[in-house]
């Protein structure tokens, strides 16, 4: 790899580490172009070039940040037999992400209808798509086989990702009071009963 390219790739990972940083520290209103190239020490017009704007700096982070989820959750769920277990694997691995990547799983939770989402919406979902595939194919052959009810795939997306993602939501947010054990405890077999095939 070239040199000057080599730079590029540093320019691009210190300013989406930075980014989650000042997301981190400050919040949504605090979630600036002048507070990530201030912390950064990188100039307005570099994070311009690599990511085209604030925006698609942000939804580059948040597909960074999906990637990270996705990553333990696909390897948990595809190296399952059974559609109980992966389910409940599934289940599993998202609630650890979350409580052991606090930072990034509260950008992505609070980024769901953001602007940046909206102005990458594309870019966004074909991220998303590339990273789940494996999961959707194994899913479908455990429908397939007869183990998870015959439903469109999005009814079984949100009945899979529906509750894991609120207890998510809810336990990073603060306002509620949710135990992340009990959630680990009982969700994955509730999820599995509300998928499995009559």
């Amino acid at each position: 790899m070239a040199p000057k390219q080599q730079r590029g790739e540093a320019t691009v990972d210190l300013l989406l580490d930075t980014a989650l940083r000042v997301y981190a520290d400050s919040g949504q209103q605090g979630f600036t172009v002048n507070a990530v190239t201030a912390a950064s020490d990188v100039s307005f017009g570099s994070l311009y070039h690599h990511f085209g704007s604030f925006d698609g700096l942000a939804a580059a982070l948040y597909i960074r940040c999906q990637d990270q989820l996705c990553d333990p959750v696909v390897a948990a769920v595809t190296r399952c037999r059974t559609a109980r277990t992966g389910i409940q694997a599934f289940v599993r691995s998202y609630l650890d992400f979350t409580r052991g990547h606090r930072d990034m799983a509260t950008f992505l939770h609070a980024s769901t209808h953001s602007r940046y989402l909206a102005a990458h919406a594309k870019e966004v979902m074909a991220a998303k798509e590339a990273k789940f595939a494996a999961i959707s194919a194994w899913m479908y052959a455990r429908v397939a086989a007869g183990e998870v009810a015959a439903l469109p795939g999005q009814m079984i997306e949100v009945l899979l990702l529906g509750p894991v993602a609120e207890t998510a939501h809810r336990w990073l947010s603060g306002t509620y009071e949710v135990d992340l054990d009990e959630a680990v405890r009982v969700l994955p077999d509730r999820i599995w009963r509300s998928l499995r095939a009559d």
